[in-house]
């Protein structure tokens, strides 16, 4: 089945970088350019799990891919190649043919060549593994974290996880909301460009797909230090908040993942920098708090209003196997 309808993926991209040998072989031979090191990523996503299990195929095929290549921009790396492993209930032909051409479609956008995969009987799932590339010595991480350092976040908060909301309400929101809502959440834009722009500025990066408050939590507790989030400046569209309470809006925004947007904290010597390129338009981010003193407790994100007063939010983040 790889082969049939998934050997052109390799060659979307004509002769694609570094591949001495793709799909056809029982591995791939890559060579990575001198000076790079190589980023591994890889995801798996199950019906009924990860997506609706009457999604469509292409919708499918493009989430697959973008959240693993959010976790490549979250590196600051730039994707090259990809490996597919596929579970399925059964061939069907016409499913494979979708999805494999919307593949086909996200592979060429965004410059990464299919070099190898799997297929097996299963209950449908997804599996991608994704290698990038990124300069020796560049990569952003989650442990690079200091005091005094600025938390900023890419694009906006909230809508992939209130797109999980259409799924159980056809009714949910005008059709203007409902479109972007599906877009957030089959279609999230995985933030390269930003990441590459991140590298040498941001002193730690990952990308928001468990919650805010959870995977800020993950930089706090690799950098060893403590964070700060203002409420008030937390990037949010005014429509989202139309669309639920306040408590549920919350939960959209601070735990329930599927943004795909980038977390990043900045040192001072590097803000002036950051806010150039936000001015220019050049970096869609917003600055949302502090890195501050961590503590010996655990609970090493705080948030805080306006007015600076501690504001307790119950935001634990998606957990892995319950």
């Amino acid at each position: 089945l790889i082969q049939k309808y998934f050997s052109e993926l390799g060659s979307e991209l004509g002769d694609a970088p570094g591949v001495a040998l793709g799909v056809g072989d029982d591995a791939a031979l890559l060579n990575v350019p001198q000076g790079q090191q190589l980023v591994v990523t890889v995801d798996t996503l199950v019906a009924g799990v990860h997506f609706p299990a009457d999604a469509t195929p292409a919708d499918i095929a493009h989430r697959s891919l973008r959240v693993n290549l959010s976790d490549i921009a979250a590196m600051g790396a730039e994707p090259r190649w990809f490996t597919l492993a596929l579970t399925l209930p059964e061939a069907h032909e016409p499913w494979l043919y979708e999805f494999s051409q919307a593949l086909a479609e996200d592979a060429s956008t965004f410059g990464c060549a299919l070099v190898g995969g799997d297929t097996t009987a299963g209950p449908l799932t997804i599996s991608i593994q994704l290698l990038g590339v990124v300069p020796e010595g560049e990569a952003l991480t989650r442990s690079g974290a200091t005091v005094g350092d600025s938390i900023y976040v890419t694009g906006s908060l909230g809508e992939g996880a209130a797109a999980l909301s259409l799924f159980d309400d056809a009714d949910f929101g005008s059709s203007h909301e409902r479109s972007c809502l599906y877009q957030r959440f089959y279609r999230p834009q995985p933030r390269l460009a930003e990441g590459i722009k991140l590298r040498g500025l941001a002193s730690a990066a990952l990308d928001i797909s468990d919650g805010l408050i959870a995977d800020l939590g993950h930089i706090a507790a690799c950098s060893h230090v403590g964070a700060e989030l203002r409420l008030e400046q937390l990037p949010i569209v005014p429509w989202l908040k139309a669309l639920g309470d306040s408590a549920t809006v919350n939960r959209w925004v601070m735990s329930g993942g599927d943004d795909y947007e980038l977390c990043f904290t900045v040192p001072q010597k590097n803000r002036d920098q950051v806010e150039k390129l936000i001015t220019q338009g050049e970096l869609l981010a917003t600055c949302i708090g502090q890195i501050t003193e961590g503590n010996s407790v655990g609970n090493n994100v705080r948030c805080v209003d306006a007015k600076g007063n501690l504001v307790h939010v119950t935001a634990s983040g998606y957990q892995h196997f319950g």
